[in-house]
């Protein structure tokens, strides 16, 4: 979904920051802790303060990059539409530019779609993938969220001077921004036949009360080779696979859970089993 209400710092000024030219952007990014790399991934309408509840934590034993994606945050827009495919191969080229071979990759809402289109359109390059909120296909959002997403626009941008993301990012175009999310979430998607074919791990993060039906997630889940046998008593029969759902929390406050970053560490830390 694009439009995330998980509530925003607004006291944090300009992080660790940096710039690379990728596919004709100039793209933002933030580079807090060390050790293995981990790339997140915003949710629509907003940019890497979305990650503040989790950042110091998962920042604890890794290299934690946040981009901002396409025309959010400090990524200023280009003369291109809005795609999940083409910010997938944005993420792709930004870790050719940071000469990493692989990465593990987390994404929420509208990012989590873009980490989902990056792993099927550039699999060596993810490590691990954690999906947070997110659908394979359209139809996997519940009805109503459909519907606000057909009537996202540029008349939405008025009401931005009311958002704390205001003054963070003066620079960005609202109407613009808002004109082309609109484009893109009324775009049909289906990948329920590409995702069968990932070998990477992925952990699904879903709130009891999400945005994406819980139907949706169980079958996303099944699809990626979970919940088809017993693991017996020994686990060997675990999937690759990871399913959370996160009780009390919604799509626009699942960041904030506080055994969030844990689960997410934990299962980057487990060692690599291929999905089967």
């Amino acid at each position: 979904m694009a439009k995330s209400k998980t509530p925003l710092k607004t006291t944090r000024k300009d992080g660790p920051g940096h710039y690379a030219t990728v596919n004709g952007l100039r793209i933002y990014y933030e580079d807090h802790g060390a050790g293995l790399p981990l790339v997140l991934l915003h949710g629509g309408v907003g940019a890497s303060e979305m990650f503040d509840p989790v950042l110091p934590v998962l920042a604890e034993k890794r290299r934690v990059i946040a981009v901002h994606l396409q025309g959010h945050g400090r990524t200023r827009d280009i003369d291109r539409s809005l795609r999940f495919e083409a910010m997938a191969d944005d993420v792709a080229a930004l870790l050719q530019h940071l000469k990493l071979d692989q990465a593990d990759l987390l994404g929420y809402s509208l990012g989590g779609e873009v980490a989902l289109q990056t792993i099927l359109r550039h699999p060596d390059r993810i490590r691990k993938l954690v999906l947070i909120s997110t659908p394979f296909q359209r139809q996997g959002f519940f009805p109503e969220v459909l519907a606000d997403m057909a009537q996202m626009g540029s008349e939405r941008a008025r009401f931005m001077d009311q958002s704390p993301l205001y003054p963070l990012y003066p620079d960005v175009e609202w109407p613009v921004l808002f004109e082309k999310l609109g484009n893109l979430l009324r775009q049909d998607f289906d990948w329920s036949q590409e995702v069968a074919a990932i070998r990477s791990p992925v952990m699904l993060v879903s709130a009891d009360a999400d945005a994406v039906r819980p139907a949706h997630t169980l079958e996303f889940f099944t699809r990626l080779g979970g919940g088809v046998r017993d693991a017996g008593l020994d686990g060997s029969g675990r999937p690759g696979a990871r399913l959370a759902v996160l009780p009390g929390m919604t799509h626009y406050d699942i960041l904030t859970h506080p055994s969030l970053a844990a689960m997410v560490t934990a299962f980057l830390d487990a060692p690599i089993t291929e999905i089967g």
